[in-house]
Order: structure tokens, then C-alpha cells, then sequence
């Protein structure tokens, strides 16, 4: 399974500003598929994946994915094939190598993130320390 799709590493696309920094996130092809799709669902084509890390959950931290329109000062953006996936500054370390990918089983539907930074997980998996 590909971990990662056509990579721009200026990040520079026609909606966000060549100096902004880039991130270490990574986007499967399926993940990218799938954001693609629900962007398509929605008509929208000036939304971005935003992936933030909060404190919350059972172990201290807990990921945040969502659909956004606004680029914030410090965020980190980087593009997959038209994708746009943007961290804000404070996200950044916490996510660093973390790979996002969408899984669509009979046992699991949704978007996963495999987080090399995370020394444990609760046992429901969706907070992290």
C-alpha cells in the first residue's frame, strides 16, 4: 500500500502562498480518494483537510479532522494531488511522520492516522499520549 501521493514540497498551489511552511503529514491515495470525494459531495473546492492535535481524551491528546476554508498564521500546508493538508504551528511536532489513510472494511470505516510520535493510545484508540 502506497503511504504517500504526488507530493509538492513548495506546497504551492492557486490557493495557498509559496512561503508557507510544509508539514510532515502524510496522505495515502486512498485517503486523498476519499477527501476528494467528500469535496465533491459537498461542491465545495476552497476547502482544506485540516489535522490539529487537542487536549482531551482518556490519554491526554486527540486528533482533529476537519474541513476548512481559512489558512491561520503559522500553519503548515502541503498538497497531494489537489488535496490540501494543513497543520497549525502548535500541531506540528506532535504529527511529524504521522501518516493519514482511510479505511472502508466491514469491521472499520473512517480515517486512521498511524502516529510514529505517540508512546501510547487509550484502549478505544482515538486519544494518544
Amino acid at each position: 500500500m502506497s503511504t504517500t501521493t504526488n507530493e509538492n514540497s513548495n506546497a504551492a498551489t492557486g490557493t495557498a502562498s509559496e512561503d508557507l511552511a510544509t508539514h510532515e503529514v502524510k496522505l495515502t491515495d486512498v485517503a486523498a480518494g476519499k477527501v476528494r470525494s467528500l469535496l465533491e459531495q459537498e461542491g465545495r473546492t476552497d476547502l482544506r483537510l485540516r489535522v490539529a492535535v487537542q487536549p482531551g481524551g482518556c490519554s491526554g491528546l486527540i486528533y482533529q479532522l476537519y474541513f476548512d476554508e481559512r489558512l491561520l498564521d503559522g500553519d503548515a500546508v502541503r498538497d497531494y494531488d489537489g488535496v490540501e493538508v494543513v497543520v497549525d504551528k502548535m500541531s506540528v511536532p506532535y504529527l511529524s511522520g504521522a501518516s493519514i489513510d482511510f479505511e472502508d472494511t466491514i469491521s472499520k470505516q473512517g480515517f486512521t492516522i498511524d502516529n510514529p510520535n505517540a508512546g501510547g493510545s487509550c484502549a478505544c484508540g482515538d486519544s494518544f499520549h
